[in-house]
């Protein structure tokens, strides 16, 4: 497998909440560079964005994008691509798309799963970053490869296995 940089990443704070964890940029940061060096995509020309929210706000995304009114503790929305061959400004980067995660369900699932927040925060960066360059769990198939590819990734960064008491994530 090719060896790809990572994409332009920026980490937007919109809920004050997150300033308990002053290192969760670099955190992410990490991840997604992780993640970029181990998929078959080339992100190197690419931009995405992820936004620390709190429960409400990622509540409301997903009632709005998935008419499901709880919050969540990550979503991923892929960019919209151009056509294949259409014309496009050289000087224009490719959009991955955006990331939400919610901080106090991704506390209370650290706390409940006995991981650190640190690790629970670089698996669900990852698992985001996997659906914005194609990746989904909606069949057990898919669901399989996208675990398997998590799992690989975060022992990189030498991170336990999150689904080692699981079942599956869906």
């Amino acid at each position: 497998m090719p060896t790809y940089s990572s994409p332009a990443t920026e980490v937007l704070v919109v809920a004050d909440c997150w300033s308990a964890e002053a290192d969760a940029d670099a955190v992410i940061h990490r991840a997604i560079e992780a993640a970029a060096a181990m998929v078959d995509t080339d992100t190197a020309d690419a931009e995405l964005a992820i936004m620390l929210t709190d429960d409400a706000g990622i509540r409301t995304l997903n009632q709005n994008w998935r008419g499901i009114d709880k919050p969540t503790n990550v979503l991923s929305f892929p960019a919209l691509q151009p056509p294949e061959g259409a014309d496009e400004p050289d000087d224009m980067p490719r959009m991955l798309g955006d990331i939400a995660i919610a901080y106090e369900t991704t506390r209370r699932e650290a706390d409940e799963e006995d991981k650190t927040f640190a690790n629970h925060l670089s698996h669900l960066a990852i698992h985001g970053f996997l659906h914005l360059v194609g990746y989904d769990h909606e069949k057990d198939d898919e669901a399989e490869e996208m675990e398997a590819l998590e799992r690989e990734i975060l022992a990189t960064l030498g991170i336990p296995d999150p689904y080692a008491d699981q079942d599956r994530v869906t």
